[in-house]
């Protein structure tokens, strides 16, 4: 088995938080656009746009994360 360095191990660490953080991305995106709706009677609308916000923002985290596991040897 060939040793692992402190790099693949961050490697690793950010990797197995990407499904964790693409589904925080859209609880809070739909939350807030949730909590919007009642706050202003707009229901559904804020919140449709806030899940659809929080979709962009999650892939966008998978995206960064993904070209950062690329550059590391």
């Amino acid at each position: 088995m060939p040793p692992t360095s402190p790099n693949t191990w961050q490697l690793i660490g950010q990797l197995s938080t990407i499904g964790l953080s693409f589904v925080f991305a859209l609880v809070i995106g739909f939350g807030a656009g949730y909590w919007l709706d009642i706050q202003f009677g707009t229901s559904p609308w804020l919140a449709f746009l806030g899940f659809f916000l929080g979709l962009a923002a999650g892939i966008l985290n998978v995206y960064r994360v993904m070209q950062l596991a690329q550059k590391k040897p």
